[in-house]
């Protein structure tokens, strides 16, 4: 090994933390079996970390201490060998209060480096979600359902080891498989792990994912204030009054006032889908909602804005009227459009692409709702420990 090799994996703050964890520390212990020297690290831009926002864990290996040091005297890496994304919804970018924007997935992967991602979906589905990149990368799947594998959410349904057993497959550098195997052994000390790990590299497959090829719209981002241009004195600026909703010549309702620089949308796993035929107007999702995702519109109904949602689900459980607020799984969407002015302009063809999206609504949530629920989807899905059957 003449070089260092980094990894980062993107996880969802919380909910993954424990699995992220897993494969880093993983990937040191293997490394150290053949000699090599590395570390495995957490870095988050705000705290505390908070439910679902996205965050990192890298894993550093390197030849030598001196080359180790020298990759650590980084913030973060510049490019990375292997990006693993452990919610496939991540591969539409991601965002959190350090990074000042919406980072692609991909941005890190260095030229043929590879994007790792845990999914159920296609890689022409996923690739369709990543932004575009000028270098060739390429994209490997990994079958398995949403594993939010953190604190009291836990699962043991072997993502971490499976990721495991695929990086000596995609990235022979890093590490062999025969050490993975080893590491995992006396980590966990688990046989059908092993097997897991073994599994998956022997099924694991890249697809190289040409320069331009993906989402072509431009990422959100935005400049902060540099120490010369601050003002004199300590002034923060209050948060602008909302302001009434336009609609060809139609005006009228309320949009309140959000945060311009943080677009939660990127912690989204589902999001809901309204029915406007169906509302009664009780105001209680606009009330209820935690993050003020709803506009009034000029009918008095209520139109979500689908850049401030998070996904959270309130909505859903408190509306009264069945199926009038539903939330659907996030990979039906390519856009944040506004549902309302869909409904206005054709209501027809809206209630159709309603009908539509309401087929789509496999369980993705934090957790589980009830004992058992975990092995119900695995059989469901045909995914389980050992990779996919």
């Amino acid at each position: 090994m003449a070089r260092t090799i980094s990894v980062e994996v993107v996880y969802r703050g919380i909910f993954q933390k424990t699995l992220a964890k897993n494969i880093c520390r993983g990937i040191v212990l293997a490394a150290r079996k053949e000699g090599k020297i590395g570390i495995s690290f957490g870095r988050y831009g705000d705290s505390p970390e908070r439910n679902g926002i996205p965050a990192k864990n890298f894993a550093i290996v390197a030849p030598n201490e001196e080359e180790l040091q020298l990759s650590m005297a980084q913030y973060e890496p510049e490019t990375t060998d292997v990006t693993i994304s452990v919610d496939d919804m991540l591969c539409k970018g991601v965002e959190s209060w350090a990074w000042y924007g919406l980072q692609p997935i991909n941005q890190k992967v260095r030229d043929q480096g590879t994007l790792i991602v845990t999914s159920m979906l296609p890689a022409e589905a996923l690739i369709n979600f990543c932004h575009t990149k000028p270098t060739p990368y390429r994209l490997a799947v990994i079958p398995a359902i949403p594993s939010f594998s953190g604190l009291w959410v836990y699962k043991d349904d072997h993502t971490d080891v499976r990721i495991l057993g695929a990086l000596p497959k995609v990235c022979p550098e890093l590490v062999s498989l025969d050490s993975i195997q080893k590491a995992i052994k006396e980590e966990w000390n688990d046989d059908l792990k092993v097997t897991s790990a073994r599994r998956t590299y022997e099924h694991t497959a890249t697809r190289t994912v040409r320069p331009g090829e993906g989402n072509p719209e431009v990422p959100f981002k935005f400049d902060l204030p540099g120490w010369t241009k601050m003002r004199e004195g300590v002034t923060i600026d209050g948060i602008r009054l909302g302001e009434p909703i336009k609609f060809g010549d139609q005006i009228g309702g309320y949009r309140p006032a959000r945060n311009p620089y943080f677009k939660k949308y990127t912690t989204r796993t589902m999001r809901p889908v309204i029915d406007f035929d169906k509302c009664i107007k009780c105001t209680l999702c606009w009330l209820q909602c935690p993050d003020s995702c709803f506009d009034v519109t000029p009918d008095q109904t209520y139109d979500l804005n689908a850049e401030a949602c998070c996904g959270c689900g309130v909505c859903e459980a408190v509306c009264p009227v069945d199926n009038c607020v539903t939330m659907v799984n996030e990979a039906e969407f390519a856009d944040n459009k506004s549902q309302w002015e869909a409904y206005k302009q054709d209501k027809q063809a809206y209630q159709a692409w309603v009908d539509e999206k309401l087929t789509h609504r496999p369980e993705r949530s934090h957790g589980f709702r009830y004992r058992g629920q975990y092995q119900e989807q695995v059989a469901k899905q045909g995914v389980g420990p050992g990779g996919a059957e």
